[in-house]
């Protein structure tokens, strides 16, 4: 289309003239269009320090596959606009609304520009009801009639009793030292990126239904019950989940908060519940581990090694790390 290729001729006269050493790495065969293409977009958001970015961006475009990398990226990009942020968010606030386009076959589309964070609460709680109706409705199906429902009716009288006060949950990563003192790094939401210190500030002094994960190795959080129980506790469902951010399985992009918590090593055959042995795995990923030829090793971090029927190998790495606990005393 008109569209298609005036868009490949923006990504083109971009590599040439402003990212010519992701051009040279492309036309070697180091990167895919794809990645390239991916640091276009990202990095013509951050203009002033483009240049400096792209060795570190290309570095990364040579090792990891295209799903990762452009999360990476997003990281990037958002690390670079934290300064600007309460501004930026304020601005943009100011612009949100709701509206509705005419659709096909008697349809149409309602669009809601929100601040991200109530935008995946709102996501998340019609996902959360949508998934206690068991009919023949997929699920995308389910939750549009409960956006309907919720908004029209302006309750839940209607729903099962189960699915009334269900509130989805939001993770809100925060350094102690920033939400403190207003240094350090930036305030992340999964799925968002940075959110201004105030907002981070709000949403951690919240009711439950908000995670609060201080990056700081006095949060207490459970990280294994070894051969006790099978089921993990729900504090360590939810830092094995934050840890991953998605399904851990190669190339899969799916929210650690739709997935199945798997044992890496299998319970039942004298696997550990601990983070260690612990992964989020997307149902059809979940089935494949377990029923085909496909081989997994849990690796240092979180990372999951998976090995092909026909020998491949694929390591897969968590979004983040958990902060290594100790008891040990202090060096003084």
């Amino acid at each position: 289309s008109e569209h298609a290729a005036g868009r490949l001729m923006g990504v083109g006269r971009a590599l040439v003239k402003r990212y010519p050493a992701v051009w040279e790495s492309m036309s070697h065969a180091d990167i895919t269009d794809t990645h390239a293409t991916i640091i276009v977009d990202g990095l013509d958001e951050v203009d002033v320090v483009r240049d400096e970015l792209v060795s570190e961006v290309l570095a990364l475009a040579e090792e990891m596959p295209t799903g990762p990398f452009r999360r990476a990226v997003k990281r990037i990009v958002d690390r670079e606009r934290e300064a600007t942020i309460a501004e930026r968010h304020m601005d943009a606030v100011a612009r949100r609304h709701v509206r509705v386009e005419p659709g096909a076959d008697g349809m149409a589309w309602l669009t809601a520009h929100l601040p991200a964070v109530e935008a995946h609460a709102i996501h998340g709680r019609l996902t959360a009801i949508a998934k206690t109706f068991d009919d023949e409705r997929i699920l995308d199906q389910k939750r549009a009639d409960v956006f309907g429902d919720l908004l029209i009716d302006g309750e839940t009288e209607s729903l099962p009793d189960t699915v009334r006060g269900i509130r989805p949950t939001v993770t809100v990563t925060v350094p102690a030292l920033t939400l403190l003192t207003g240094d350090g790094s930036a305030a992340q939401v999964d799925g968002v990126g940075p959110i201004p210190l105030d907002h981070a500030r709000e949403l951690c002094g919240a009711a439950s239904g908000w995670m609060r994960v201080l990056t700081h190795p006095e949060t207490g959080v459970v990280l294994s019950v070894g051969r006790e129980h099978y089921r993990p506790p729900v504090d360590l469902r939810r830092l094995v989940a934050w840890r991953a951010a998605r399904c851990m399985a190669p190339g899969c992009g799916i929210p650690a908060d739709r997935c199945d918590i798997d044992h890496t090593v299998d319970w039942h055959h004298g696997g550990h519940t601990d983070a260690s042995n612990l992964a989020p795995l997307c149902r059809g990923h979940h089935t494949l581990k377990h029923h085909t030829g496909w081989h997994v090793r849990a690796q240092p971090g979180g990372a999951l090694e998976w090995t092909s029927p026909a020998g491949r190998v694929y390591l897969v790495k968590p979004e983040r790390r958990i902060p290594q606990f100790t008891t040990d005393p202090p060096p003084f």
